[in-house]
């Protein structure tokens, strides 16, 4: 089924193709060679943890379910560490809610895949329909298309899709897959915009993640970056809950053009855009069992060759969610992460694994939970446990030589308000928002 949707989103009215599954491959034209001047410079690429860049090469279903046990061997574990399990037993796995995630290019093998891995976790079968709001996506082998950058997102679709499922098995899921990468700076924003808004209007989901980022000094100017909010603005103002991986560049970030990282602290959107809530990333120790051995602390470069992203943004200036820790952050700017999860494999797991913890709240509320930022500083963070926030006060996020920001009591920078357990956090976020 093919139909124009109205675009939000300026030189975006492209055809929208909704799949149940599977995705249809677009035909891409070679443009014929010539002897045109050298291309310039390419932007820096998406920065794709390693779990997805395993999945390169990766072309059938069995091969692609054995990246996916190689990357998330602790995920079975880790909806008992959130104390998601208690919820389910009280007939709260996220039914009749639906989560997305928005990604490039996604996968047209991620249903087979996911309900594959399902089967060997004991999970129910997903229920997973893939859309393709902004055109038709390419197949990965097409021409003109990096095919190892384009099955990375594969990758990431099928890591983003598993975590939101381990999380809240009775959840929908949808995939928001668009037709050019992003990376670094504008390319491919515009897009993954208009997807947002075809998934606002048609009231496609509850919840959407987005494990991607780009580095603000990236952009125009950091007023440019703000011309992408309307989209989110919108979402929000319909209910939608945004949440955003906080990046795993430590306080830095990618060039526009590179290689290289900015020898000073930068911030990385959309995680500084006010209308999302932060990821942040943590590690978790667990027994053979799943039973914590250690308090959490932060993902940090020195265990696992990066660091979650965390600090304070250059185009926005602090919401007014954010006076109650004015006087910790000192600054009259968005900080960034609002919360943390587990993040080994990058905050492109955060991201997704909350996801699944807001999808679980959209059942117990019966409906959508919309921005909750305002909740989260104002009435949950500040009780602490008794809202299912667990502080997080070992770690910090230092990396590529720049110095970062320093976990501790309460909230700080480089956590937000620590991480969560499920069972306390999804009643009393319901609590909070009504």
């Amino acid at each position: 089924m093919t139909f124009r949707v109205k675009s939000a989103v300026r030189g975006f009215g492209r055809p929208m193709t909704l799949l149940a599954g599977v995705a249809l491959a677009a035909t891409v034209v070679a443009a014929p060679a010539s002897a045109a001047p050298a291309p310039p410079p390419q932007p820096s690429r998406h920065h794709f943890s390693a779990a997805a860049q395993s999945f390169v090469g990766a072309t059938t279903v069995r091969d692609r379910v054995a990246r996916l046990n190689a990357a998330m061997a602790k995920l079975p574990k880790e909806s008992g560490a959130y104390n998601a399990t208690k919820l389910w037993n009280q007939g709260v796995t996220g039914a009749g809610s639906t989560v997305a995630t928005l990604v490039s290019f996604g996968d047209d093998k991620v249903k087979q895949v996911l309900d594959e891995y399902s089967r060997q976790h004991g999970l129910p079968p997903a229920n997973v329909e893939v859309l393709q709001p902004s055109g038709a996506v390419p197949a990965c082998t097409d021409p003109g298309v990096d095919t190892a950058t384009c099955q990375s997102w594969g990758g990431e679709t099928d890591l983003d899709v598993t975590m939101m499922h381990a999380m809240a098995p009775g959840a929908k899921i949808i995939v928001a897959a668009t037709p050019v990468a992003e990376t670094q700076g504008f390319a491919g924003l515009p897009e993954m915009m208009h997807a947002v808004d075809y998934m606002t209007e048609h009231h496609v989901a509850d919840v959407v993640s987005m494990s991607f980022g780009t580095t603000e000094e990236n952009f125009p100017s950091f007023e440019s970056i703000k011309t992408l909010d309307p989209a989110l603005e919108r979402a929000s103002k319909a209910g939608v809950t945004l949440v955003a991986s906080s990046g795993d560049d430590g306080p830095t970030g990618a060039y526009l053009q590179g290689p290289g990282r900015y020898p000073y602290r930068v911030a990385s959107w959309p995680a500084s855009d006010p209308n999302v809530t932060a990821l942040g990333g943590t590690q978790l120790h667990l027994d053979a069992n799943g039973v914590r051995t250690q308090p959490d602390d932060l993902v940090n470069a020195a265990d696992n060759g990066f660091s979650e992203g965390a600090g304070l943004s250059k185009a926005y200036e602090r919401p007014s969610w954010q006076n109650r820790v004015k006087k910790i952050t000192g600054s009259t700017m968005r900080s960034y992460p609002d919360i943390s999860m587990e993040g080994v494999q990058g905050t492109s797991q955060s991201a997704p694994l909350f996801a699944g913890v807001l999808a679980l709240a959209v059942q117990a509320n019966h409906g959508r939970l919309g921005q909750i930022n305002p909740a989260l500083y104002s009435k949950l963070g500040p009780k602490g446990t008794a809202a299912g926030i667990v502080d997080v006060t070992k770690g910090d996020n230092s990396q590529w030589d720049v110095e970062g920001f320093k976990a501790g009591p309460g909230y700080d920078i480089a956590s937000g308000w620590g991480t969560i357990d499920a069972s306390v956090f999804v009643p009393a976020l319901v609590k909070a928002v009504r």
